[in-house]
């Protein structure tokens, strides 16, 4: 059974125009179209890696799940329960449930906190424990990310590295001991000789402690390594869905393919065709109906400038697309 489901959730953002565009130019209210009908199930102990450009949604679709930000329309069901809906004891136990491990160490660390207080900060906030329980997790936490207690426990952010950060945030997330872990870009501002050992890392906590995870990333080779499904995403769509390497392999979407394409290969005798995608990112004001990548899909109709299709999945594990016309083409 899955423990996550969106069901057509969308996430729009209002816009007010200025006093002299609202009564001079009589400008309606305008609205970001950040997250437009997205679905997808999350299965237990299940990773689950989200791609697409920046702007696309993907950190937006994290806030939502999290319960940071409301959706506009459409259901987050958390174990078959809307997290809309929850009472404010049911909301204190979806927050434990629930972690998010955000991309940038230098600005998620409160600088007044050091790290040991930063790491027994949930904990205590929702007291999950007695006090001498948070303080003997909070060291056994440490030291599973590789940070000594008696070593990095005083210290405050400004005297660590940025790894050293990151596992900072990780441990506050996994000290709560939660069932869902939403990961967002986490190895995003890190120097590449360290993202390897903070992914080795993530990938052993969740082997140890058995949670789900929806792991956000502009990184198809980390999501290669990391991720179970994959999910695309543009301009707040969800264009694919499916196994990870099927969709890495075996690209169905214009878009996909286009993406997947645009990675460079470190050997010099490959050459991958170049990427057949023309014209600018559409805006996500009030975008145009239809689908969101048919200004540059080389392959687009009339009724892609009419028809959004909403990519209707579950975790059947088959290899999904929202397009109506992949019969007719290869990509």
């Amino acid at each position: 059974m899955a423990i996550l489901r969106l069901n057509k959730v969308s996430k729009h953002f209002e816009v007010r125009p200025g006093l002299v565009d609202k009564y001079v130019k009589k400008q309606p209210v305008r609205f970001i179209k950040a997250v437009e009908s997205v679905n997808f199930s999350l299965e237990e102990n299940e990773v689950l890696g989200i791609a697409g450009e920046s702007g696309c949604g993907k950190s937006t679709t994290c806030m939502m799940i999290a319960g940071l930000l409301p959706p506009s329309s459409g259901e987050i069901l958390y174990n078959q329960k809307k997290i809309t809906q929850l009472m404010a004891e049911e909301s204190r136990w979806y927050r434990s449930q629930v972690q998010m491990i955000f991309q940038d160490p230098y600005e998620s660390l409160n600088p007044r906190f050091n790290v040991f207080d930063t790491v027994a900060e949930g904990p205590r906030a929702l007291k999950l424990f007695p006090e001498t329980e948070i303080a003997d997790r909070t060291e056994d936490m440490l030291k599973s990310v590789g940070l000594s207690p008696d070593k990095y426990a005083n210290r405050y952010p400004h005297e660590m590295s940025g790894g050293e950060r990151q596992r900072v945030g990780i441990a506050s997330a996994l000290v709560m001991e939660p069932r869902m872990v939403l990961a967002d870009e986490p190895l995003s501002m890190l120097d590449v000789s360290i993202r390897a050992g903070i992914l080795d890392l993530m990938n052993e906590l969740a082997v140890q402690r058995n949670f789900s995870c929806v792991y956000v990333s502009h990184d198809l080779s980390i999501l290669g390594h990391v991720a179970d499904r994959l999910m695309i995403m543009y301009l707040g769509q969800a264009m694919e869905i499916g196994p990870t390497w099927d969709v890495i392999e075996n690209p169905k979407h214009p878009y996909t393919k286009a993406l997947i394409n645009a990675v460079p290969v470190p050997d010099p005798r490959v050459r991958r065709p170049i990427p057949n995608i023309k014209g600018d990112i559409s805006r996500p004001i009030d975008p145009p109906p239809g689908c969101r990548f048919q200004a540059r899909c080389p392959h687009a109709d009339q009724s892609c400038q009419e028809n959004f299709i909403t990519l209707q999945t579950d975790c059947d594990g088959q290899h999904h697309a929202a397009c109506h016309r992949l019969d007719e083409f290869e990509v």
